[in-house]
């Protein structure tokens, strides 16, 4: 059953977007042209699989470098074992480096890293309950943030500051039984502050900014997606029972992306709260990507041990 939430809110929050093109990603990314090489062009769906991905959960896109990278888990999502790894690709799915961090290298440390974000000049990466910084060009590590309290630190995204991020709790567990540890914070290098903490958020997962200090979530327990003002007030746009949400992006058009592990998609977010089901057929589909450049949604199977690579239509 869908429950819409506040239309207002969700209108608020999608107007914006359009206005302000997108989460500040990349607000000055054009679509290609017919100068473009035809290898940067990607025609059709590209499957990367059986190339070593060890439960990806996440993949961003590194415009300054124009390569995709990917977080692999590599085990349990809780536990420190150290085995977690950054694979680098090519946007025509070449794999460039499987491990080019690698939380088993002398010197680095990355149990089962999540979610990841470009802020500051520098890559964050959610792992457990620290956030680990690397330097973009290299891959060196470059310092942590750890969370008190925290049990499953999840999904980032950069500040509309452009020096700080955004970050999910989801508050599981090994088993994914509830912690109560939920939260929205804002993470700088020298500290965080939660913006929404509350055992009943459900299970924040994906996050997205906004240029004016809003940002949207969704929940991955509860199938919800709020909207959070400037002030850090939560408001429901909509909740679908069943569903498990889990990445959410915001395309500079206006438009919203979802992934959804209960219906195997990656939805496409309405004015009207409707999800539309715009990329079938894709189990347990994690923290999703944009390549705005190209039009390429980035969808990491985590259980597959895949990334697709899909254009949007």
């Amino acid at each position: 059953m869908l429950r819409l939430g506040s239309r207002g809110a969700l209108l608020a929050t999608i107007t914006f977007l359009a206005a302000c093109g997108g989460d500040g990603a990349d607000e000055t990314a054009e679509a290609p042209t017919a100068d473009a090489p035809m290898a940067e062009v990607v025609a059709a769906p590209i499957t990367v699989a059986g190339v070593g991905f060890a439960t990806p959960e996440s993949v961003l896109h590194d415009t300054g470098s124009d390569t995709y990278l990917v977080s692999n888990i590599n085990g349990p999502p809780v536990e420190k074992d150290g085995n977690g790894f950054i694979s680098r690709l090519s946007p025509a799915g070449e794999v460039l480096e499987l491990k080019w961090i690698d939380g088993e290298a002398d010197g680095v440390t990355l149990h089962a890293p999540k979610g990841m974000a470009i802020a500051g000049g520098m890559l964050w990466v959610s792992d457990i309950d620290c956030v680990r910084t690397f330097a973009l060009e290299s891959g060196a590590p470059s310092g942590e943030v750890c969370v008190e309290g925290a049990t499953f630190l999840n999904d980032l995204a950069p500040h509309p500051n452009g020096e700080d991020v955004l970050l999910t709790d989801s508050g599981l567990d090994a088993g994914f039984g509830p912690t109560g540890a939920d939260a929205l914070y804002h993470l700088r290098t020298d500290g965080y502050a939660p913006i929404v903490a509350s055992p009943e958020l459900g299970a924040p997962n994906g996050v997205a900014t906004m240029g004016n200090g809003s940002a949207i979530y969704v929940t991955f327990m509860s199938g919800q997606v709020f909207g959070v003002n400037s002030e850090g007030e939560p408001s429901e746009i909509l909740s679908v029972e069943g569903a498990q949400f889990d990445g959410v992006e915001v395309i500079g058009d206006g438009r919203v992306l979802v992934s959804n592990w209960t219906s195997s998609c990656v939805h496409l977010l309405g004015l009207d709260g409707t999800l539309t089901c715009a990329m079938p057929d894709l189990q347990a589909p994690a923290d999703i990507g944009f390549d705005a450049a190209r039009g390429h949604v980035l969808v990491p199977l985590f259980n597959a041990n895949e990334v697709r690579i899909i254009p949007l239509g």
